[in-house]
């Protein structure tokens, strides 16, 4: 017989939202690098072959120590407590971002800095999946997840017209400081009060749960019962997850460049182009997590949206008229936001439930380490060899391509 369902009766809702800020700040911390690197570069004297070349270091080095990170810290910050852990992670990566100003006068410089930036940052999402895991139930993750995650698209969103015109008026080394101080203080004092510690679980005469509820739940246990890192959907999970990634941070970090290198446009107005291509992706995320939450079909949903993205980034390489690149690439955006309103959510649903954080860090890690590299040194590396951003950008379309094939697959494997 169906179970009753506990229900949560403190409020929760604002933690999501608390949550979203600071994510807002992690990639603010994270993607100022790749909105400085037209100008660090014409700083720097370097040409389209050398951005190519030594842009993909300094990209690549952040994700190599985060994927480390969130695969070998994640077990012990759970442990120690995901709240805590978030405030210790936003500590550690606004001193790096901060320490970006004095120290940031060469390339060895700047490299270090991004692997120990990637060791600070490593933790926060898999603890933030750890917090919406105990304080919300299966039915409600995908919005609850989304919250969070729309961070990054507010994010990528305002931090062009931001972080761009401070660049242009300060210089790039004092925006960091900027960046590190103004997050932290922020940040901090949000984390600290509206986030409780542990939820109150009190079950409820009206909590029974429907039908479709409980054969979800016997699947959950079925599925739990193996070791996760046993569990092929797991891995398949992380497949897709790591093509997302490619994809995600692909654009992420070679779209201001290849917008002003490839398409002419001016560094000087990247800001509002920018912003209307990650834009998309938040109006995106709103809907698919209300689909993925009604529907049930979180999986399908996300191979859709990367088939189309696709074909949208490889219509945005032939044009060159502003207007249609960008809503071009924002469509595009719009439709792979599918894959990140839906991405935790299933993740949680797979794991156990005493191993979320932990769990989330070894896929998050994975991902970022397949993908998020792959996404800086791949378009790099054919831009260094050909000479042509086109031709960087479009192996984004293959990235896409092969991920709405995973989805498709696991969607058989793992059936909502």
């Amino acid at each position: 017989m169906p179970t009753l369902k506990p229900k949560i009766f403190q409020p929760r809702w604002q933690i999501p939202a608390v949550l979203a800020v600071t994510i807002v700040i992690n990639y603010f911390n994270r993607n100022n690098l790749s909105l400085a690197l037209p100008r660090l570069a014409q700083d720097f004297g370097w040409s389209d072959r050398e951005v190519g070349s030594k842009g993909e270091l300094l990209l690549a080095a952040f994700y190599v120590s985060y994927a480390l990170s969130n695969m070998l810290m994640s077990p012990a910050a759970e442990r120690f407590g995901p709240k805590r852990s978030v405030m210790m992670t936003i500590c550690a990566f606004s001193l790096v971002t901060i320490l970006s100003a004095p120290l940031g006068y060469s390339l060895s410089a700047l490299i270090v800095l991004r692997l120990l930036l990637g060791l600070g940052e490593g933790v926060h999402i898999p603890m933030a999946s750890a917090i919406t895991s105990r304080w919300f139930l299966s039915d409600e993750r995908s919005r609850a997840n989304a919250i969070w995650v729309s961070g990054i698209l507010l994010s990528t969103s305002i931090a062009p017209i931001i972080i761009v015109p401070l660049i242009h008026l300060w210089g790039w080394r004092s925006t960091f400081a900027g960046l590190g101080i103004g997050g932290m203080l922020l940040s901090l004092p949000l984390i600290y009060f509206l986030i409780p510690d542990e939820p109150s679980h009190i079950a409820s005469p009206d909590a029974v749960v429907t039908a479709t509820d409980f054969q979800q739940q016997k699947q959950q246990q079925k599925i739990q019962q193996i070791a996760y890192r046993q569990n092929p959907l797991f891995w398949l999970m992380v497949t897709g997850g790591s093509l997302n990634a490619f994809c995600s941070f692909g654009l992420l970090n070679w779209l201001p460049t290849y917008f002003n290198r490839a398409k002419g446009i001016d560094f000087e107005q990247l800001g509002w182009p920018l912003a209307l291509v990650y834009t998309a992706g938040m109006f995106g995320i709103a809907l698919m997590a209300y689909l993925g939450d009604k529907l049930q079909g979180r999986i399908q949903l996300a191979g859709m949206g990367f088939l189309m993205a696709g074909g949208m980034v490889y219509i945005a390489s032939t044009t060159t008229q502003a207007v249609p690149l960008v809503l071009f690439f924002a469509g595009a955006v719009f439709c792979q936001s599918a894959y990140g309103a839906q991405e935790y959510a299933i993740v949680q649903r797979i794991l156990p439930v005493d191993r979320v954080g932990a769990g989330t860090g070894l896929y998050n890690g994975l991902a970022v380490l397949l993908g998020g590299v792959g996404g800086s040194l791949i378009p790099g590396t054919i831009v260094a060899m050909t000479g042509s951003f086109d031709a960087g950008i479009l192996s984004i379309v293959v990235g896409a391509w092969l991920a709405s094939g995973v989805m498709f697959v696991l969607a058989k494997s793992l059936r909502y």
